[in-house]
Protein backbone atom coordinates (compact mmCIF):
# COMPACT_ATOMS: atom_id res chain seq x y z
CA UNK A 1 0.00 0.00 0.00
CA UNK A 2 1.22 3.27 -1.08
CA UNK A 3 1.84 6.34 1.78
CA UNK A 4 3.00 9.77 1.19
CA UNK A 5 4.49 12.54 3.41
CA UNK A 6 6.03 15.68 3.48
CA UNK A 7 10.06 16.42 3.76
CA UNK A 8 12.04 19.84 3.53
CA UNK A 9 15.78 20.59 3.25
CA UNK A 10 17.55 24.08 3.66
CA UNK A 11 20.95 23.62 2.23
CA UNK A 12 23.98 24.71 3.68
CA UNK A 13 24.97 26.31 0.41
CA UNK A 14 23.46 27.99 -2.65
CA UNK A 15 21.33 24.86 -4.81
CA UNK A 16 19.07 25.61 -7.95
CA UNK A 17 16.56 23.12 -8.07
CA UNK A 18 15.67 24.62 -11.70
CA UNK A 19 19.47 23.85 -12.53
CA UNK A 20 19.19 20.54 -11.30
CA UNK A 21 16.53 19.91 -13.45
CA UNK A 22 17.81 21.44 -16.45
CA UNK A 23 21.00 19.53 -15.92
CA UNK A 24 20.02 16.14 -18.27
CA UNK A 25 21.54 13.51 -16.72
CA UNK A 26 21.28 9.99 -17.96
CA UNK A 27 17.64 8.68 -20.01
CA UNK A 28 15.88 11.53 -18.04
CA UNK A 29 16.02 15.06 -17.75
CA UNK A 30 13.55 16.11 -15.24
CA UNK A 31 12.41 19.25 -16.89
CA UNK A 32 9.73 21.56 -15.23
CA UNK A 33 6.15 21.07 -16.03
CA UNK A 34 5.56 22.24 -19.67
CA UNK A 35 4.75 25.76 -19.51
CA UNK A 36 6.76 26.49 -16.59
CA UNK A 37 9.85 28.37 -16.55
CA UNK A 38 13.21 27.30 -15.50
CA UNK A 39 12.23 29.88 -12.29
CA UNK A 40 9.61 27.71 -11.39
CA UNK A 41 12.02 25.55 -9.64
CA UNK A 42 9.96 22.23 -9.40
CA UNK A 43 10.82 18.62 -10.59
CA UNK A 44 9.58 15.35 -10.83
CA UNK A 45 11.27 11.68 -10.30
CA UNK A 46 10.02 8.28 -9.98
CA UNK A 47 12.41 5.36 -9.56
CA UNK A 48 13.09 2.04 -7.92
CA UNK A 49 13.65 1.96 -4.32
CA UNK A 50 17.47 1.27 -2.73
CA UNK A 51 16.04 -1.58 -1.14
CA UNK A 52 15.31 -2.81 -4.71
CA UNK A 53 11.72 -3.79 -3.83
CA UNK A 54 9.55 -0.77 -3.85
CA UNK A 55 8.95 2.25 -6.05
CA UNK A 56 8.85 6.07 -4.82
CA UNK A 57 7.11 9.23 -6.87
CA UNK A 58 8.63 12.22 -5.73
CA UNK A 59 7.58 16.00 -6.49
CA UNK A 60 10.52 18.50 -5.22
CA UNK A 61 10.18 22.63 -5.14
CA UNK A 62 12.07 25.39 -3.97
CA UNK A 63 10.86 28.30 -2.13
CA UNK A 64 12.50 31.54 -2.43
CA UNK A 65 14.48 31.29 1.06
CA UNK A 66 16.44 28.27 -1.11
CA UNK A 67 14.31 25.63 1.09
CA UNK A 68 13.85 22.21 -1.16
CA UNK A 69 10.57 20.62 -0.24
CA UNK A 70 9.62 16.76 -1.77
CA UNK A 71 5.91 15.24 -1.62
CA UNK A 72 7.14 11.61 -1.30
CA UNK A 73 4.61 8.88 -2.65
CA UNK A 74 6.26 5.15 -1.92
CA UNK A 75 4.72 1.69 -1.10
CA UNK A 76 8.24 1.54 0.94
CA UNK A 77 9.91 3.43 3.36
CA UNK A 78 9.12 7.21 3.22
CA UNK A 79 12.56 8.62 4.90
CA UNK A 80 15.00 6.21 3.19
CA UNK A 81 13.00 6.93 -0.40
CA UNK A 82 13.51 11.42 0.86
CA UNK A 83 17.28 10.56 1.62
CA UNK A 84 17.80 8.45 -1.81
CA UNK A 85 15.79 11.91 -3.78
CA UNK A 86 18.78 13.90 -2.17
CA UNK A 87 21.13 11.52 -3.16
CA UNK A 88 20.08 12.02 -6.96
CA UNK A 89 20.46 15.55 -6.28
CA UNK A 90 23.88 15.49 -4.41
CA UNK A 91 22.19 17.17 -1.55
CA UNK A 92 23.14 14.73 0.84
CA UNK A 93 26.72 15.99 1.11
CA UNK A 94 27.01 19.35 2.88
CA UNK A 95 27.94 22.06 -0.07
CA UNK A 96 30.38 24.29 2.50
CA UNK A 97 33.68 21.88 1.27
CA UNK A 98 32.61 22.16 -2.50
CA UNK A 99 32.95 25.90 -2.05
CA UNK A 100 36.25 25.81 -0.43
CA UNK A 101 37.42 23.78 -3.81
CA UNK A 102 36.36 27.25 -5.77
CA UNK A 103 37.84 29.45 -2.99
CA UNK A 104 41.23 27.34 -3.62
CA UNK A 105 41.10 27.29 -7.59
CA UNK A 106 40.22 30.41 -9.51
CA UNK A 107 39.34 28.71 -12.68
CA UNK A 108 36.45 26.39 -10.43
CA UNK A 109 35.86 29.38 -7.99
CA UNK A 110 34.62 31.66 -11.55
CA UNK A 111 32.39 28.39 -13.10
CA UNK A 112 30.83 27.89 -9.72
CA UNK A 113 29.61 31.54 -9.41
CA UNK A 114 28.88 31.40 -13.23
CA UNK A 115 26.53 27.81 -12.69
CA UNK A 116 25.61 29.00 -9.16
CA UNK A 117 23.58 26.39 -7.11
CA UNK A 118 24.78 23.80 -9.42
CA UNK A 119 25.64 20.12 -8.58
CA UNK A 120 25.53 16.78 -10.06
CA UNK A 121 22.72 15.14 -10.76
CA UNK A 122 22.87 11.05 -10.36
CA UNK A 123 20.82 8.14 -11.92
CA UNK A 124 18.63 7.20 -9.23
CA UNK A 125 20.58 4.25 -8.16
CA UNK A 126 23.31 1.87 -10.11
CA UNK A 127 20.84 -0.46 -10.74
CA UNK A 128 19.27 2.08 -13.19
CA UNK A 129 22.27 3.23 -14.57
CA UNK A 130 23.72 0.07 -15.55
CA UNK A 131 20.28 -1.12 -16.75
CA UNK A 132 20.68 2.35 -18.75
CA UNK A 133 24.19 1.09 -20.21
CA UNK A 134 22.34 -1.83 -21.97
CA UNK A 135 19.48 0.12 -23.37
CA UNK A 136 21.49 2.94 -25.01
CA UNK A 137 24.50 1.60 -26.05
CA UNK A 138 25.26 1.83 -29.57
CA UNK A 139 22.00 4.07 -29.96
CA UNK A 140 21.01 8.13 -29.91
CA UNK A 141 20.66 8.79 -26.48
CA UNK A 142 16.86 10.76 -27.76
CA UNK A 143 16.13 6.79 -29.35
CA UNK A 144 17.44 5.14 -25.96
CA UNK A 145 15.20 7.43 -23.81
CA UNK A 146 11.99 6.80 -25.94
CA UNK A 147 13.12 2.86 -25.47
CA UNK A 148 13.29 2.95 -21.81
CA UNK A 149 10.43 5.26 -21.70
CA UNK A 150 8.52 2.36 -23.13
CA UNK A 151 9.60 0.08 -20.75
CA UNK A 152 8.71 2.17 -17.92
CA UNK A 153 5.72 1.99 -18.73
CA UNK A 154 5.00 -1.65 -19.86
CA UNK A 155 6.46 -2.86 -16.57
CA UNK A 156 7.52 -0.16 -14.14
CA UNK A 157 4.80 1.98 -11.86
CA UNK A 158 3.24 4.93 -12.73
CA UNK A 159 2.92 8.45 -9.95
CA UNK A 160 1.19 10.98 -10.46
CA UNK A 161 2.59 13.89 -9.86
CA UNK A 162 1.75 17.46 -9.11
CA UNK A 163 -0.78 15.95 -11.77
CA UNK A 164 1.88 14.39 -14.22
CA UNK A 165 2.20 11.29 -15.20
CA UNK A 166 5.85 9.79 -14.25
CA UNK A 167 6.54 6.12 -14.94
CA UNK A 168 9.35 4.38 -12.68
CA UNK A 169 11.44 2.05 -14.29
CA UNK A 170 10.57 -2.13 -13.10
CA UNK A 171 11.83 -3.60 -10.29
CA UNK A 172 15.00 -6.01 -10.43
CA UNK A 173 12.46 -9.33 -9.97
CA UNK A 174 10.01 -7.41 -12.97
CA UNK A 175 12.82 -7.41 -15.24
CA UNK A 176 14.41 -10.67 -14.30
CA UNK A 177 10.85 -12.29 -15.20
CA UNK A 178 10.49 -10.47 -19.10
CA UNK A 179 11.62 -12.79 -21.58
CA UNK A 180 11.48 -10.10 -24.00
CA UNK A 181 11.32 -5.93 -23.73
CA UNK A 182 9.92 -3.21 -26.42
CA UNK A 183 12.56 -2.52 -29.12
CA UNK A 184 15.45 -4.38 -26.64
CA UNK A 185 17.17 -6.91 -29.02
CA UNK A 186 16.52 -10.56 -27.64
CA UNK A 187 20.58 -11.23 -27.45
CA UNK A 188 20.41 -8.29 -24.61
CA UNK A 189 18.16 -9.35 -22.44
CA UNK A 190 20.23 -12.04 -20.73
CA UNK A 191 22.45 -8.64 -20.06
CA UNK A 192 19.62 -7.15 -18.38
CA UNK A 193 18.84 -10.42 -16.12
CA UNK A 194 22.54 -10.34 -15.18
CA UNK A 195 21.86 -6.45 -14.03
CA UNK A 196 18.57 -7.15 -12.20
CA UNK A 197 20.09 -10.33 -10.27
CA UNK A 198 23.38 -8.10 -9.54
CA UNK A 199 21.01 -5.72 -8.05
CA UNK A 200 18.89 -8.45 -6.38
CA UNK A 201 21.93 -9.74 -4.53
CA UNK A 202 23.27 -6.64 -3.49
CA UNK A 203 26.26 -6.05 -6.00
CA UNK A 204 25.06 -3.01 -7.07
CA UNK A 205 24.45 -1.21 -3.72
CA UNK A 206 25.33 2.31 -4.03
CA UNK A 207 26.83 1.74 -0.61
CA UNK A 208 28.34 -0.98 -0.90
CA UNK A 209 29.94 0.59 -4.61
CA UNK A 210 31.11 3.92 -3.16
CA UNK A 211 32.68 2.31 0.30
CA UNK A 212 35.22 -0.06 -2.39
CA UNK A 213 38.49 0.94 -4.00
CA UNK A 214 37.44 2.96 -7.00
CA UNK A 215 39.41 0.27 -9.30
CA UNK A 216 38.25 -2.33 -7.30
CA UNK A 217 34.83 -1.24 -7.99
CA UNK A 218 35.21 -0.45 -11.79
CA UNK A 219 36.66 -4.23 -12.08
CA UNK A 220 33.86 -5.79 -10.40
CA UNK A 221 31.25 -4.13 -12.53
CA UNK A 222 33.23 -5.15 -15.70
CA UNK A 223 32.41 -8.33 -14.76
CA UNK A 224 28.38 -7.43 -15.93
CA UNK A 225 27.60 -8.36 -19.56
CA UNK A 226 27.68 -5.41 -21.54
CA UNK A 227 29.48 -3.18 -18.95
CA UNK A 228 32.59 -1.59 -20.21
CA UNK A 229 34.96 0.45 -18.58
CA UNK A 230 33.36 3.50 -19.44
CA UNK A 231 29.85 2.68 -18.63
CA UNK A 232 31.73 1.16 -15.47
CA UNK A 233 32.54 4.42 -14.68
CA UNK A 234 29.40 5.79 -15.36
CA UNK A 235 27.42 3.90 -12.88
CA UNK A 236 30.08 4.23 -10.32
CA UNK A 237 30.52 8.28 -10.63
CA UNK A 238 27.30 8.86 -11.57
CA UNK A 239 25.07 6.79 -9.53
CA UNK A 240 26.56 5.81 -6.02
CA UNK A 241 26.86 9.48 -4.82
CA UNK A 242 30.98 9.38 -4.68
CA UNK A 243 32.56 12.69 -4.79
CA UNK A 244 36.26 12.11 -5.41
CA UNK A 245 36.11 9.58 -7.99
CA UNK A 246 37.98 10.49 -11.50
CA UNK A 247 38.90 9.09 -14.65
CA UNK A 248 41.40 10.72 -16.65
CA UNK A 249 39.53 9.20 -20.24
CA UNK A 250 36.76 11.55 -19.26
CA UNK A 251 35.53 12.55 -22.69
CA UNK A 252 35.83 15.92 -23.60
CA UNK A 253 37.95 17.09 -19.95
CA UNK A 254 41.04 17.15 -21.92
CA UNK A 255 40.09 19.84 -24.14
CA UNK A 256 37.85 21.45 -21.45
CA UNK A 257 40.41 21.26 -18.67
CA UNK A 258 42.84 23.02 -21.95
CA UNK A 259 40.81 25.44 -22.39
CA UNK A 260 39.20 26.73 -18.89
CA UNK A 261 42.93 27.07 -17.67
CA UNK A 262 44.49 28.10 -20.54
CA UNK A 263 47.31 25.07 -20.98
CA UNK A 264 48.07 25.59 -24.83
CA UNK A 265 46.13 24.61 -28.19
CA UNK A 266 46.35 20.64 -27.48
CA UNK A 267 44.32 18.57 -24.90
CA UNK A 268 45.72 18.86 -21.32
CA UNK A 269 47.98 15.92 -20.61
CA UNK A 270 47.27 12.94 -18.37
CA UNK A 271 49.89 14.77 -16.08
CA UNK A 272 48.55 18.50 -15.92
CA UNK A 273 44.99 16.67 -15.37
CA UNK A 274 46.70 14.52 -12.52
CA UNK A 275 48.58 17.96 -11.12
CA UNK A 276 45.76 19.91 -11.41
CA UNK A 277 43.10 17.86 -10.26
CA UNK A 278 44.85 17.47 -6.48
CA UNK A 279 43.04 20.92 -5.95
CA UNK A 280 40.00 19.58 -6.50
CA UNK A 281 39.86 17.09 -4.26
CA UNK A 282 37.59 16.19 -1.97
CA UNK A 283 35.41 16.66 -4.76
CA UNK A 284 37.13 15.70 -8.18
CA UNK A 285 33.83 13.66 -9.20
CA UNK A 286 31.96 17.04 -8.65
CA UNK A 287 34.79 19.57 -10.52
CA UNK A 288 34.67 17.32 -13.45
CA UNK A 289 31.33 17.44 -13.65
CA UNK A 290 31.05 21.32 -14.02
CA UNK A 291 33.88 21.35 -16.10
CA UNK A 292 31.63 19.07 -18.69
CA UNK A 293 28.73 21.24 -18.12
CA UNK A 294 30.26 24.75 -18.33
CA UNK A 295 32.23 23.18 -22.05
CA UNK A 296 29.20 21.19 -23.05
CA UNK A 297 27.15 24.81 -23.14
CA UNK A 298 29.49 27.20 -24.23
CA UNK A 299 29.62 24.24 -27.73
CA UNK A 300 34.01 24.14 -27.26
CA UNK A 301 35.37 22.65 -29.61
CA UNK A 302 36.94 18.93 -29.57
CA UNK A 303 40.41 18.18 -30.57
CA UNK A 304 40.50 16.86 -34.02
Amino acid sequence: MSTSGSFSIKPDTPFSLAAAAAFGFGPRTGRPRPGAGASAGEMRLAFVTDDMAHHAGVHLTQGPDGAVSADVQTDGDLEAAWRQALRVLSLDRPGAAWAQVGSRDPVIGQLQDEHEGLRPVLFHSPYEAAAWAIISSRRYRSTAAVIRERICDELGQAFTLAGERVSAFPLPSRLLAAQSLPSIPQRRIPWLHAIARAALDGTLDPARLAAMDPAAAITRLRELPGIGPAYAMLILARATGVTDVLTFSEPRMPEYVAHFYSLGPGPATVEQLAELSQGWRPFRTWAAVLLRVAGDRQGLPLAA
